[in-house]
């Protein structure tokens, strides 16, 4: 069987053919598998994670200063290269600690695909996997990138083209942690290879991107706390798209996803 790159090093050549409807109906039937039980543990998480930051942001400024007034202050203040710097490397490794996260996530929509069992340890298994450093060096390269680019348009007020870059930085590198998981690839290789992947069908990519992030804003629409059952889809397309480039279905591609925790 070829590997992962010996296969990117064909579609460099030769290229490769993605039909939207094909891969969006994939995507579909399979989000409908995972939709409860990723939405139900995403609930769970986030309302932990606002209880947390809350008690971090308690603990640091005082429950007296959180208030009205404090949150104008703050959205008045002028922010200086030196913070936004330090809020852009902090948001990066955020990024990169959740990377593995969202590396559970595709893993369930793999799970779900071959009518296999998945649990809550799913989300989790790539913590404690091989692949949990490349996870992390790969999201926090890609988080400090768009970063300092944000930085340094921010700082000369050139913010719609900050915005678009970021967009495209995302959509090109939508592909480093699904070629991490299944494909095996280190970190830069997988990035590399993601742009690479992308290049040869952007407008077809793009648009099944952007079809899931409206489907996931629709639960925000309806139902503020529905967004966590319609999120799922995002990770459903990703997953889609990979194995429709890419063939995972080979025994030594399951083999390692398998092994993934060992």
């Amino acid at each position: 069987m070829k590997s992962t790159l010996d296969q990117i090093e064909d579609i460099k050549i030769n290229g490769y053919s993605l039909d939207f409807s094909n891969v969006f109906n994939h995507a579909f039937e399979n989000y409908k598998k995972i939709a409860l039980y990723a939405g139900l543990i995403l609930l769970v998480f986030s309302i932990l994670a606002i209880f947390l930051g809350g008690g971090i942001f308690a603990a640091i400024f005082g429950i007296q200063y959180f208030n009205e007034d404090f949150i104008k202050s703050l959205q008045n203040e002028q922010t200086t290269s030196s913070v936004l710097a330090i809020y852009s490397l902090a948001l990066a490794f955020i990024a990169a600690i959740f990377s593995p996260f969202t590396a559970g996530f595709l893993k369930m929509a793999y799970s779900a695909d071959r009518d296999e069992e998945f649990n809550v340890s799913t989300i989790f298994s790539y913590y404690t996997s091989r692949y949990f450093g490349q996870l992390f060096i790969a999201a926090l390269l890609i988080s400090l990138t768009s970063g300092l680019i944000s930085v340094a348009f921010n700082l000369v007020g050139i913010i719609l083209v900050d915005t678009i870059i970021a967009l495209l930085i995302n959509v090109f590198t939508c592909l480093t942690i699904p070629l991490i998981i299944f494909g095996n690839l280190n970190a830069i290789d997988a990035i590399k290879s993601s742009i690479i992947l992308v290049s040869k069908q952007p407008f077809v990519i793009i648009l099944l991107l952007f079809v899931a992030g409206v489907g996931s804003a629709i639960g925000f629409i309806g139902c503020c706390i529905g967004i966590v059952f319609t999120i799922p889809i995002t990770y459903s397309v990703k997953y889609a798209i990979y194995s429709a480039i890419l063939n995972i279905d080979e025994d030594d591609s399951i083999d390692s996803i398998g092994s993934d925790s060992e």
